[in-house]
C-alpha cells in the first residue's frame, strides 16, 4: 500500500501547529539548530584559520605517523564506496524494495536527500574556499575541489541517518546504526590517512548532514507525524 498521503494539519488552526511544535521540538533542536549551530561555530574558526585549525594538524600527522602502504590501498577502495556512484550501488537494493512495497513517501525521502547533499556539499565548498591540506605526498590522486567541508563526510552521514530515519520504527533500528556508524567513521578515517582533508572539514560535513536529513524528513512528513497531530486533537475534541 502507498504511503503517500498529504494528510497535514492547517496551518490556520493555531492549536494544530502548536501541537507539531511540540511533537518535533527534539528533532527541531537537537537535529537541526543544534548541528546547524555547531557547524556555524567551526566555519567561523576555519575562517580564522583556513590552512588548519591545531588540532587539525595534529590529528593528521598522527594518522600519518601510521601509514602503510596496504592501509593506503585499503583506504582508497574504502573511500570510493561513499562516491556518488558507490552510494546508487549501495542504496539500489532499498530503493527496489521501496518502490515495490510502493513507498513512495521514503523512497521520494531517499533520492532527494541523498542528492540534495551533493548540491548542499558542493554549494558550501565553493562558497567557503578552502584549500585542501597537502602536508605529504600520496598515491591517490589529489582532489581539484575545495576542502570545506568533506563531500565524502556528508554524503557517509546523510546516506546513515536517512536509513536510520526509515528503520527507526522496525527491528533493523539497532542494526543500521551500528553498521552505519562504522561506514560514517571508515569513510572520515579514508579521507584523514589519504591526507586529503582537515578533520574540521570532517566534523562539517557531518553536522550539516545530519541538519538536512532531519530537515528533509520533517518537510516530506517521512513518519507522518501530522497525522498524529490530527488524531491526538481529534480525541481531546471529543472527550
Amino acid at each position: 500500500m502507498s504511503d503517500f498521503n498529504p494528510h497535514k494539519p492547517s496551518l490556520r488552526n493555531w492549536s494544530s501547529v502548536q501541537d507539531w511544535f511540540i511533537l518535533h521540538w527534539r528533532f527541531l533542536v537537537l537535529g537541526i539548530s543544534l548541528p546547524l549551530l555547531l557547524f556555524g561555530i567551526l566555519a567561523l574558526k576555519v575562517g580564522e584559520s583556513s590552512s588548519g585549525l591545531p588540532w587539525d594538524l595534529s590529528i593528521l600527522f598522527a594518522l600519518h605517523a601510521m601509514e602503510q602502504p596496504q592501509l593506503e590501498s585499503w583506504a582508497i577502495i574504502l573511500t570510493f564506496t561513499c562516491t556518488s556512484l558507490g552510494i546508487v550501488f549501495l542504496a539500489a537494493p532499498v530503493i527496489l524494495i521501496l518502490g515495490y512495497q510502493k513507498q513512495w513517501r521514503s523512497l521520494l525521502y531517499l533520492i532527494l536527500t541523498l542528492s540534495g547533499s551533493g548540491i548542499i556539499s558542493q554549494s558550501a565548498k565553493v562558497f567557503f574556499h578552502r584549500m585542501r591540506p597537502h602536508l605529504w605526498q600520496s598515491s591517490y590522486p589529489f582532489p581539484s575541489t575545495f576542502s570545506f567541508p568533506s563531500g565524502h563526510a556528508l554524503l557517509s552521514m546523510t546516506f546513515v541517518t536517512v536509513f536510520i530515519l526509515l528503520t527507526w520504527r522496525t527491528k533493523w533500528r539497532e542494526l543500521v546504526i551500528g553498521l552505519g556508524g562504522l561506514f560514517v567513521l571508515a569513510i572520515a578515517w579514508t579521507r584523514l590517512y589519504l591526507g586529503v582533508h582537515f578533520p574540521s572539514d570532517i566534523l562539517a560535513g557531518w553536522f550539516l548532514a545530519i541538519t538536512w536529513s532531519i530537515l528533509s524528513s520533517l518537510l516530506l512528513n517521512i513518519h507522518q507525524f501530522n497525522r498524529i497531530v490530527d488524531t491526538q486533537s481529534s480525541t481531546v475534541l471529543e472527550s
